[in-house]
């Protein structure tokens, strides 16, 4: 995959989030837990990032804020239940030039590897991570490596400025009603993004 290929980047979240992070930023796990927020974040998964360590560096996973290629992936499937109440906020590539920026070729809560973009990025298959579907019923092992590519991340320390923040998609009119009672920032009904 190259820089031409990406046009904007993801973050899944709960609607009632939107104002703190267009004041905030979208703030790393260990950062967004010293303030009021409501999280759609499985348990399990992050009970699995916390302790690894980011190769090359002093930090961990959970000092990087978040953020995927696609956002049509397992984790927006899992939370289709929610779908009047979350949003997927549209993130500018530029921050893939910020420092410190690491992408990863899969779910970061897996075994994968942690790259600066400059090397990373160039070994991340383009069609594979924009995969319309990830299941295949007849091989389990094929399923499980699609879906944890589907998830492939980029990771910024610490935090991502709002500036970097250029709109959001929402899967229905309710959501997207509700998102204009708390954001100004440009809105979309998306709903083959979305998942019923």
């Amino acid at each position: 995959m190259n820089l031409r290929e990406i046009h904007e980047l993801y973050f899944i979240t709960d609607i009632s989030n939107v104002q703190s992070i267009m004041r905030y930023g979208i703030l790393s796990h260990n950062e967004a837990s010293r303030i009021q927020h409501c999280s759609i974040a499985e348990q399990g998964v992050q009970e699995r990032r916390q302790n690894k360590r980011i190769p090359g560096t002093n930090k961990h996973l959970h000092d990087y804020a978040n953020v995927y290629f696609d956002a049509h992936n397992p984790m927006l499937s899992a939370r289709r239940h929610m779908n009047d109440n979350i949003c997927v906020l549209r993130i500018s590539p530029d921050i893939l030039a910020l420092d410190g920026v690491i992408v990863t070729d899969q779910n970061a809560s897996r075994d994968c590897w942690f790259k600066p973009v400059s090397e990373g990025l160039p070994l991340l298959d383009h069609s594979e991570i924009f995969a319309q579907f990830w299941i295949n019923r007849e091989d389990f092992f094929e399923e499980y490596r699609l879906k944890g590519i589907k998830c492939a991340e980029v990771l910024v320390p610490t935090c991502i400025d709002p500036c970097h923040i250029v709109g959001a998609f929402v899967a229905n009119a309710t959501a997207s009603n509700n998102y204009r009672q708390i954001s100004n920032l440009p809105v979309g009904i998306n709903a083959n993004m979305f998942f019923y």
